[in-house]
């Protein structure tokens, strides 16, 4: 039998202290961010601004070429020439026209595997928060 301290036995205070550690664990995923991310080895986002509190990044993916399954955290991103892509998320795959000019945003973590299968480069800014 353990000891007591206070009005709380060994027992309690382990119990206490395994929930307290679980609950304070992130969940954090395997997955590369955006930027880590590239197609067959080859990076397609390059840093433009990264400080205390945003990082731009600026995707470019000719036609034929993805980024690779990965995660984004909060993010704004903005379509500064478009193409067709297929995406492939938690929802499914698809095919999507995506036109120049459209603007995106999540407030979630999110994944996705994205494909350029249309006849343009497209390029794209993600603006995200710190």
């Amino acid at each position: 039998m353990f000891k007591l301290i206070g009005s709380i036995s060994i027992e309690k205070l382990i119990f206490y202290f395994l929930i307290i550690g679980i609950c304070s664990c992130k969940s954090k995923t395997t997955l590369p961010d955006p930027f880590e991310a590239g197609w067959k080895g080859k990076k397609v986002c390059e840093v433009l601004q990264d400080n205390t509190e945003l990082r731009v990044l600026k995707c470019t993916f000719p036609p034929g070429i993805g980024h690779e399954k990965h995660y984004h955290n909060k993010h704004f991103g903005y379509t500064l020439a478009g193409s067709r892509f297929k995406i492939k998320d938690t929802a499914g795959t698809r095919e999507v026209n995506v036109p120049t000019g459209y603007s995106f945003s999540n407030d979630e973590t999110t994944s996705h595997e994205v494909l350029n299968i249309g006849d343009e480069t497209a390029v794209f800014l993600i603006i995200e928060p710190k």
